[in-house]
């Protein structure tokens, strides 16, 4: 199990540091070109959410990987959690239902990885 909580952290990780990115880097009309309308919306809000999508998806892999302060990474995960909380809010509020189903997925990949690192499979 502490494999596949790896791959899934990993996947998630890699997911976010892609996701979190351009929103740091580009303008809201550059999202908005891009189709991160959601986002784009957000006007300056856009690189705070990148921001914090960045520094999660460093805090599901360094911590555990450095052995410090691997508590981290089920944390990093929590915060993922509410960010797709969010997201789902802002795209349902817009009418995007179709952009819902990933911030599912995505919530339920940080929800399993929170799980199993709080609960029966913490790092040592």
């Amino acid at each position: 199990m502490n494999v596949v909580l790896w791959v899934v952290a990993g996947l998630l990780a890699l997911v976010f540091l892609m996701a979190g990115i351009p929103k740091v880097r580009r303008t809201p009309q550059q999202l908005e070109e891009s189709g991160m309308g959601a986002v784009a919306a957000l006007g300056s809000g856009a690189k705070v959410i990148g921001a914090l999508e960045i520094l999660a998806a460093i805090g599901l892999i360094l911590p555990p990987l450095t052995g410090i302060a691997p508590v981290l990474a089920p944390i990093a995960a929590v915060g993922l959690i509410l960010l797709m909380a969010g997201a789902m809010v802002t795209h349902l509020r817009r009418g995007e239902s179709k952009s819902v189903g990933m911030n599912i997925v995505l919530m339920l990949l940080a929800a399993f990885v929170a799980w199993g690192r709080f609960g029966p499979y913490p790092f040592g």
